[in-house]
């Protein structure tokens, strides 16, 4: 018989399944007593305790990141979650209405959600089922909009284009519940557009359009007495007398244009015209509306940019709109019109005017049944302005604001020198010392000094094509403008003297404010810059078909003789 390997079992030897770790059948094995009595093997059997506590380890640490791999690994193969919207509560079954894009759903709530409380406009994770698995709190971006109208069961029509003709409806979301929304205000919607989540409230002006009115009656504008009658003839009447203008079928008037040489009063007006008819109107009917006055410089809205000019200009009328709507007395005042509504070109290049004429046709049609929005246009040069702005029932009035005459302007003259400045115990005394008394000496006195006609105040030679020629004299080319400078050239005069004679007493004078006229014409500071000729005559309402030279007349004391001819 062939002699068996030491390790070799007997066939009938069966190794038994067990629980134990290889540790703890080593620890049996070193208590047997055989294994105490060989030294040798007790040692041998210490290492391979030792070893197979080793491996024991090294398993259980492999074994561990065996399992984190594995979970990390079901988690990756996972299939991603939607992102939809919580629209509500579906019904008593505790299904919930959920938007997943542009498609509801009616879905089931994961009972293992920790909190399964869900707010209306709340972002949801959705997995394959479309089940409602966890809650990522409202979104944080989203388009805002503009209120168009509060309805009831918490819904809101809002306006989707800038000129508020497209619209849909929408819910509020929880933050909103209890936020009283009004018509103009701005809303934040989720991106699918069905809830809105944020509120931002309507706001009150523009940095291109809005201005505070001040309180300018009347009687603080002087020698226009009948551009203001047409004014308030024109705009107050259908404003008091609604019932009367209905019977005969007469239609408010929507648009005026104020038109004439510069500085003669025409951006005053228009401030005064939204003052002094709010007024009146709240007087007579008791109500209380509030005027809503949209100064508009044209050139400041002028933009390179294809579009936004359009834009600013649907922006104002859109404006206009939601402030008359809601009770105000709205007045569209657009400044230099000719800047921005500019005779169309035909010409082959893209002019701005071919654009923003028709928007702003379109924008004033608009108008039509608004009975409390009036557009007040100024201009220096009215003949730049596109016909189709001008005519009926867009611009149905055009008032021409002429050069103050001599009464005119002692009317300006006496609004500036009011009774609080100071005069100068010179004037004082010539006038028994009574200050009404020396006040309107220094009024008289200027205007005959302005109204002279004499060399000194030659201005200007107007030559015609019939071979005549007209003398232009300083009187000739007032505005309440140059009055105000005169009188402020004249404040500083005094300033000056009383700082450099330390005398309190000191005030203006007859000679102050003749200084200061002869100053301020010499300057020129009222006429072109220009040598165009065409300017120079509109400025002098001339027409340029009648005339062929203008020629200024020197101020330096050398008579007649022409400075140089402007063309």
């Amino acid at each position: 018989m062939a002699k068996r390997d030491k390790f070799e079992m007997d066939d009938d030897f069966e190794i038994p399944e067990t629980q134990l770790r290889a540790s703890a059948l080593m620890d049996e094995i070193l208590s047997s007593p055989s294994a105490m009595e060989d030294p040798r093997m007790l040692r041998q059997l210490l290492m391979l305790r030792h070893q197979v506590e080793v491996d024991e380890k090294q398993l259980d640490e492999a074994q561990g990141v065996l399992s984190e791999y594995e979970e990390a690994y079901e988690k990756l193969t996972q299939p991603a979650n939607r992102l939809g919207t919580y629209l509500g509560v579906a019904d008593d079954e505790g299904n919930v209405l959920i938007s997943v894009g542009d498609t509801e759903f009616v879905s089931k709530v994961d009972p293992k959600m920790q909190d399964p409380h869900l707010r209306v406009g709340t972002r949801v994770r959705v997995n394959e089922a479309y089940a409602v698995v966890g809650d990522m709190g409202p979104h944080t971006a989203g388009p805002i909009v503009k209120v168009s109208d509060v309805l009831e069961g918490d819904r809101l029509r809002v306006a989707t284009d800038p000129q508020g003709q497209s619209g849909r409806i929408v819910q509020r979301g929880a933050t909103l519940t209890d936020v009283g929304l009004k018509k103009g205000d701005e809303v934040r919607l989720e991106p699918s557009m069905r809830v809105a989540l944020e509120h931002f409230e309507q706001t009150e002006s523009q940095d291109y359009f809005l201005e505070t009115v001040p309180e300018i009656p009347w009687i603080a504008i002087g020698g226009q007495d009948e551009a203001i009658r047409l004014i308030r003839d024109t705009i107050e009447g259908p404003l008091l007398h609604p019932e009367i203008y209905e019977r005969f079928e007469k239609k408010p008037l929507k648009g005026i244009l104020l038109f004439g040489p510069p500085g003669c009063g025409k951006t005053l007006i228009g401030k005064a015209t939204a003052y002094n008819l709010t007024r009146e109107y709240n007087k007579q009917t008791g109500k209380n509306m509030k005027e809503y006055f949209m100064y508009i410089n044209g050139p400041k809205i002028l933009n390179m940019w294809l579009g936004e000019t359009e834009r600013m200009v649907r922006e104002i009328f859109s404006t206009a709109r939601e402030k008359a709507s809601t009770g105000h007395l709205v007045f569209i005042f657009i400044d230099e019109a000719e800047s921005i509504l500019r005779t169309r070109s035909s010409g082959r290049y893209l002019n701005i005017s071919n654009t923003v004429v028709p928007q702003f046709s379109a924008e004033m049609d608009g108008l039509v049944k608004l009975e409390n929005v009036v557009v007040l246009l100024t201009s220096n040069r009215p003949d730049y302005i596109d016909p189709a702005i001008l005519r009926p029932e867009r611009i149905d009035r055009k008032v021409k604001i002429n050069r103050p005459d001599k009464r005119a302007a002692k009317d300006i003259l006496g609004i500036y020198l009011h009774p609080t400045i100071p005069l100068d115990i010179s004037a004082l005394e010539a006038n028994d010392c009574d200050k009404e008394k020396a006040r309107k000496a220094l009024v008289d006195g200027t205007l005959a000094y302005i109204f002279r006609r004499e060399d000194e105040t030659r201005f200007l030679e107007v030559f015609f094509r019939n071979g005549s020629s007209e003398t232009l004299y300083w009187r000739d080319l007032l505005s309440g403008a140059l009055l105000m400078s005169v009188v402020e050239r004249a404040k500083d005069y005094a300033i000056k003297r009383a700082i450099e004679s330390g005398n309190p007493d000191t005030g203006l004078t007859q000679e102050d404010l003749e200084r200061a006229v002869k100053t301020e014409f010499k300057e020129n500071e009222i006429f072109p810059k220009s040598d165009t000729q065409e300017d120079w005559l509109k400025l002098l309402d001339y027409e340029p078909e009648n005339v062929v030279n203008v020629r200024p007349i020197r101020t330096d004391g050398g008579g007649g003789r022409g400075r140089r001819n402007v063309i």
